[in-house]
């Protein structure tokens, strides 16, 4: 998985995943982006909860915890963050296969290393006052906040009928202009940090292979269609003061 990770990243620097900003018919049939997002979030969020009923530590209240705090954020990526989505652009069915197919795997991945693989007593209740835990509990909740913040700021651009296009400018958008993906990949940096996994690390990894091409690409449609109002020596594309 690490290593395909490598590879997407490096492919996506020359193919854009045609969804949402990139959207192309040449990606073949589509549905509803309001659809498609719940097609290819929700399976994760399902399959995570099987995997914690069929474990026999379902009960351990530190795994609990990290299923809790998995599940927090595709609750609301699988039914929240759909129905506040203005518009009805259109999401390719490809993608959003390519979507649950990673998704199932990255919830086996997560799934098999805290319910199955780690060792029953690698988590005692004492890990809720480990460094690890603390430091990436609150950069999970953090990386939500601002992805959360991040996600109504862009929603909030256009009034309704406008179709203008606006450089988002609030929030983390004063340092990088893809903070909604800055927020993800502090969320997921965070439970790494907290489950302490190898699993977790790669999930990160994922995130960052996966968002990063698209907030290089992001930026350069910024800065053609904002020259004079994007700094480019100040505002970064994902990572404030470094990417």
């Amino acid at each position: 998985m690490a290593l395909l990770a490598v590879v997407v990243f490096v492919a996506l620097f020359f193919v854009d995943a045609g969804y949402g900003k990139f959207y192309n018919a040449k990606w073949g049939p589509s549905v509803d982006n309001h659809v498609g997002w719940v097609l290819m979030e929700a399976p994760v969020f399902v399959a995570m909860l099987l995997l914690w009923w069929l474990s026999d530590r379902r009960s351990d209240v530190v795994r609990l915890v990290f299923l809790l705090l998995f599940e927090m954020h595709y609750f609301h990526r699988s039914f929240i963050f759909p129905r506040k989505l203005r518009g009805h652009s259109r999401m390719p069915l490809s993608i959003i296969l390519m979507g649950i197919l990673f998704n199932t795997l990255n919830a086996l991945m997560q799934g098999g290393w805290i319910f199955f693989l780690s060792p029953e007593s690698y988590y005692p209740t004492t890990w809720f006052a480990s460094l690890p835990f603390i430091g990436g509990t609150v950069l999970f909740f953090y990386g939500m906040f601002v992805n959360i913040q991040s996600d109504a700021i862009i929603r909030n651009l256009r009034q309704p009928g406008d179709t203008r296009h606006y450089l988002p400018r609030e929030g983390m958008f004063r340092y990088v202009t893809s903070a909604n993906y800055f927020g993800e990949f502090l969320e997921w940096t965070g439970f790494a940090i907290l489950t302490w996994s190898v699993s977790g690390a790669v999930f990160a990894l994922w995130t960052f292979a996966n968002l990063a091409p698209r907030a290089a690409r992001i930026y350069e449609m910024y800065s053609r269609e904002f020259p004079d109002e994007l700094d480019t020596t100040r505002t970064k594309r994902m990572i404030p003061f470094i990417f």
